[in-house]
């Protein structure tokens, strides 16, 4: 991690995300009788209960609207969940004005040109290894993993790392060497 980058996730104190793409890989998948399914990361879930834990705001920004997103958002606890939105940033200033915090206080996640106004804002701007060219044109970072593959995870243990926190050890002992 580069001092800026590290320098830009110290500050965070909100960490917005994209679904599609994002928590997900993008995929839509139909089943014979029309329902929808998406597959999300229990690895990024585990990012976003860690970073909760740590006292950063969580928000969750997407164009679709759908009751999975609803259900997982419920079970990982996120803070603000909008969907069915068209103006990213619109939204995200207003999530941050309600929490009283700055844009710069603020990561953003996304991988495609929706995404791309709220990344041209925020204090840490990331885009998944496998996201479109205008958001990775604009990010701080880019993720080694790809969206829906633990992508979300890496920035909160970025995030974490560089707020000093201490990442949770396996409780198992490590074997004799």
């Amino acid at each position: 991690m580069t001092p800026e980058i590290c320098e830009r996730a110290r500050r965070v104190r909100l960490l917005a995300m994209d679904v599609d793409g994002v928590l997900t890989d993008g995929g839509m998948y139909y089943g014979e009788h029309g329902e929808e399914l998406k597959k999300f990361n229990t690895r990024d879930g585990q990012g976003v209960a860690l970073v909760r834990e740590a006292g950063l705001k969580t928000a969750i920004l997407t164009r679709e609207s759908t009751p999975i997103v609803t259900r997982r958002a419920a079970k990982l606890q996120v803070d603000d969940v909008h969907m069915g939105v068209e103006d990213k940033l619109t939204v995200l200033r207003g999530i941050a004005e309600r929490h009283g915090l700055r844009l710069d206080e603020v990561a953003y996640i996304g991988d495609d040109v929706n995404d791309y106004e709220a990344l041209c804002h925020v204090g840490l701007a990331v885009a998944v290894r496998d996201a479109t060219r205008l958001p990775r044109s604009v990010a701080h970072y880019i993720t080694e993993a790809k969206g829906g593959a633990g992508a979300v995870r890496e920035l909160c243990e970025l995030i974490l790392e560089a707020q000093g926190e201490d990442l949770p050890r396996h409780p198992y002992p490590q074997p004799p060497s």
